[in-house]
C-alpha cells in the first residue's frame, strides 16, 4: 500500500513538555521506530505538525532587537520544516538501515482571496493573559483571540489547494524512497502572474496531508495522534469510541473545530475523493490501523 501519515504534535512534543531540542529528538526517535514498521511493508510519505515549534521561533524573532521586523510566518514555517525534517530524516535512516529517506521543504498553494485571511483562527505561540495579549496585539500588529481561559495569537489558516512539489514527491516514492514532506501544512504561497510568493498564514497540516494523499493516489491516509480514535460524547461519562464510520456519519457528529474537527474533515475529504480508507488513531497503533483492528476506520461503507 501507499500510505500518507500525518503526525500530530504529540509525536514531537508531549503535553506539558518543554520544547527543548533534546526532548523532541527523543520523541521523534520513538515515532520513527513505529513508522519504520510501516515502511518495511508499505510505501510511506510522512507529514508532520509544527505548531509549538513555529510558535517558539516566532517569539524569538519578535524579541530579537537586531531585526527591524520579525520574520514572516512563511519563512518561519520553512525553518521548522528544515529542523523537524532533519530530525525525522535521521531517525528514519537509523531505523531503516540501507533504505533511501528524503526530507523536503515544500510550498502549499492557497487562494489569495481565501476568507480565512480576513478571519484568522489558527492559534500559534504562547498563551497570555487578556491584558498582555491586547498589549502585544497593539505593539506588534497581531490578531489575538481567547483560547480557553487564556489568549493567544491567531493567524489566517487558508484552505490548501495543492503541494507545489507534488511531482517531485511522487517521483521519490515511485522509486522506493520514504519521504518526509509538507511539514506544518507546507509553506503557504500564492501565485500571482505566474510567480509564487509567501503569505502570512499557517495551513492545517491534516488538510494538506489529505490533499497530498489524493494527488499521490495513496491507498490510505492515517492521522496519528495521542488518542485511540474518534469518540462520541468525548470527555463525558457516556463517551464511546467510534470503530468504523462513513464520512457522512463522522461529519454528523459535530466535533469541535479546534481539536478533532480538522482531522475528521481531512479523512472525510480523502475517502470521498478516492473511495479508499483513512484512519485516526494512536502513533503506536500505526501497524494495527492497516489491519483495521484499532482506531477509527473511515471508508465509503463504514465497514
Amino acid at each position: 500500500m501507499r500510505i500518507v501519515v500525518a503526525l500530530g504534535g504529540n509525536a514531537l512534543l508531549k503535553r506539558g513538555e518543554k520544547p527543548d531540542a533534546t526532548t523532541q529528538i527523543a520523541n521523534v526517535e520513538l515515532a520513527a521506530a513505529q513508522l519504520a514498521r510501516l515502511a518495511e511493508e508499505h510505501e510511506l510519505v510522512i507529514t508532520h505538525g509544527n505548531g509549538p515549534q513555529v510558535g517558539v521561533l516566532a517569539l524569538e524573532s519578535a524579541n530579537d532587537e537586531r531585526l527591524s521586523e520579525p520574520y514572516p510566518f512563511d519563512t518561519l514555517g520553512a525553518e521548522t520544516q528544515g529542523m523537524i525534517g532533519y530530525w525525522l530524516l535521521q531517525a528514519m535512516q537509523n531505523a531503516l538501515p540501507g533504505r533511501q529517506v528524503a526530507a523536503m521543504v515544500n510550498q502549499t498553494l492557497v487562494d489569495a482571496d481565501d476568507p480565512a485571511f480576513q478571519n484568522p483562527t489558527k492559534f500559534v505561540g504562547e498563551v497570555y493573559s487578556k491584558e498582555e495579549a491586547e498589549r502585544l496585539a497593539q505593539e506588534r500588529g497581531w490578531s489575538v483571540k481567547a483560547d480557553g481561559q487564556y489568549y493567544r495569537r491567531v493567524v489566517g489558516s487558508p484552505q490548501p489547494q495543492g503541494v507545489v512539489e507534488t511531482d517531485v514527491i511522487r517521483t521519490l516514492v515511485d522509486n522506493g524512497t520514504v519521504v518526509v514532506c509538507a511539514g506544518g501544512g507546507g509553506v503557504p504561497v500564492v501565485r500571482t502572474d505566474g510567480r509564487l510568493q509567501g503569505v502570512e498564514a499557517v495551513i492545517d497540516k491534516d488538510l494538506t496531508a489529505s490533499v497530498l494523499a489524493q494527488a499521490l493516489k495513496a491507498d490510505a491516509l492515517f492521522i496519528l495522534t495521542d488518542v485511540d480514535g474518534v469518540y462520541k460524547d468525548f470527555g463525558t461519562e457516556d463517551q464511546e469510541q467510534v470503530p468504523r464510520a462513513t464520512p457522512e456519519a463522522l461529519r454528523g457528529m459535530g466535533l469541535p473545530a479546534g481539536s478533532m474537527g480538522p482531522k475528521v474533515e481531512a479523512v472525510c475529504r480523502f475517502v470521498e475523493s478516492t473511495g479508499n480508507m483513512a484512519a485516526i488513531g494512536r502513533l503506536e497503533d500505526a501497524v494495527s490501523l492497516v489491519e483495521g483492528t484499532t482506531g477509527t476506520i473511515v471508508n465509503p461503507e463504514g465497514k
